[in-house]
């Protein structure tokens, strides 16, 4: 059976279905499809699959041009029927991994997809996770629930882990040149699934065991988020200093080794870096101990937004005006540059916290038309002279660079820049 499903591989013989054709298993369905395998996408969003099947792409890194190249070809189509996997030969699943409300991994979105292909497994199958997870998840949830139907991992059916590496909005890394990881949770089967993934990528890290590759996607965003933790402490005390914070890092950025720039912010979005460490920590917790650096890099960055809002009550006082009453504009909404992603988004703790303080609160982002904050709806609104002017402040926390800084910098009476988009600002800027 392996010669020939590496036989079927190697001759695109292989069908694979991608279950969650979100931000990471649209661009991976779409590079398998441009590789040459029939590709099934199962999306439990309706609407998502008739996009796909229309070639209109929703996903920032896929465009339309990119999708309908392959619809057309026959490569791709979509759909919401779970039983299409019975007509692949690996299953790949990209569902998400967000935290429960007591801040616990929440497989559910994993459970349900093991759950749905369970009755439509067939020997010879390959599967593989790529939704980040704690360490044991592939060994000690999904082996024994796949295993539950009769067919033994490693001898019947194949399953490993690579965790994604997509980061959205980049131009130069996209999912065929990006170095990937992967570990299956037996030889036979780290085997196999790297032979399909070595068709499609330019580079294959193979380690010993899922568990090994789990790690290694928890260490990656765990190292960001620790050092965005101490650069957004660094800002806090160099504020009590009366240091310039952004002129720190470029002096310490001038160093040719030994040390990586970080930059602050109002705190940190995305699925990844504010939820992948926490994993990481609650499995530790099983096991009695205490991941302390990752603890106390959450508690800093989740409390970043907290900062803002006292600066900006600080910014307010020296304007001799209350917090309460003032209009500020918030400008970008999206976790991150150029994304329309506000998925974790800091710049939404912040407007919910000034609204809660009586502000009367707006924002602009020209990538996120609307969002809503518990109840509330808020649409972006437009720039233009007369809108700035009439803003007690204006807060910069996300710089997309669609955004005309230059009319914000005239026309607005005091910005607070939090992401330091003025290098050289003028006197109405006032950095974090």
């Amino acid at each position: 059976m392996k010669e020939k499903i590496l036989d079927d591989i190697k001759n695109r013989r292989t069908k694979v279905a991608v279950i969650g054709l979100g931000y990471v298993g649209l661009p991976l369905a779409v590079e398998f499809a441009r590789s040459g395998f029939p590709v099934i996408g199962i999306e439990i969003d309706e609407r998502k699959a008739v996009a796909i099947n229309e070639g209109k792409s929703y996903v920032e890194d896929i465009t339309d041009e990119e999708l309908l190249e392959v619809v057309k070809k026959g490569l791709l189509r979509a759909t919401t029927d779970y039983s299409e996997v019975r007509n692949a030969d690996a299953i790949i699943i990209t569902v998400p991994t967000p935290l429960s409300k007591t801040r616990d991994p929440d497989l559910s979105y994993i459970m349900s997809a093991i759950e749905s292909i369970k009755p439509h497994l067939k020997k010879g199958h390959i599967i593989v996770l790529e939704s980040t997870t704690y360490p044991g998840t592939t060994d000690e949830v999904v082996k024994p629930e796949l295993e539950e139907t009769g067919f033994k991992v490693g001898k019947d059916i194949f399953l490993a882990f690579s965790p994604e590496r997509i980061n959205p909005g980049d131009k130069k890394w996209k999912f065929k040149n990006t170095p990937k990881v992967l570990g299956g949770v037996d030889p036979l089967s780290t085997e196999i699934a790297a032979a399909l993934y070595n068709e499609v990528l330019e580079h294959l890290h193979v380690v010993s065991s899922a568990r090994v590759a789990e790690t290694a996607k928890l260490l990656e965003n765990t190292f960001r988020a620790i050092n965005i933790a101490l650069v957004n402490e660094l800002a806090i005390m160099c504020n009590l200093l009366g240091i310039d914070v952004w002129e720190v890092i470029d002096a310490a950025a001038t160093k040719p080794f030994g040390f990586m720039k970080f930059t602050p912010g109002p705190g940190i979005g995305g699925h990844c870096i504010p939820i992948d460490p926490l994993y990481l920590s609650w499995k530790l917790k099983t096991l009695n101990y205490n991941a302390r650096m990752i603890e106390v890099a959450s508690e800093i960055n989740t409390n970043m937004p907290r900062y803002v809002v006292t600066r900006i009550q600080d910014i307010l006082n020296d304007m001799e005006k209350s917090i309460k009453g003032s209009r500020i504009l918030v400008v970008g909404v999206a976790y991150k540059r150029d994304v329309s992603d506000t998925r974790e988004s800091p710049a939404l703790d912040v407007m919910a916290l000034l609204e809660e303080k009586g502000a009367v609160v707006e924002y602009h982002d020209p990538l996120v038309p609307s969002v809503s904050i518990g109840e509330r709806f808020y649409s972006s609104v437009n720039l233009n002279p007369e809108s700035i002017a009439k803003y007690d402040l204006v807060v910069i926390t996300t710089d997309h660079s669609s955004i005309d800084w230059d009319m914000l910098r005239e026309y607005a009476k005091v910005i607070f820049d939090t992401k330091n988009v003025y290098k050289n600002p003028s006197r109405n800027v006032i950095k974090l």
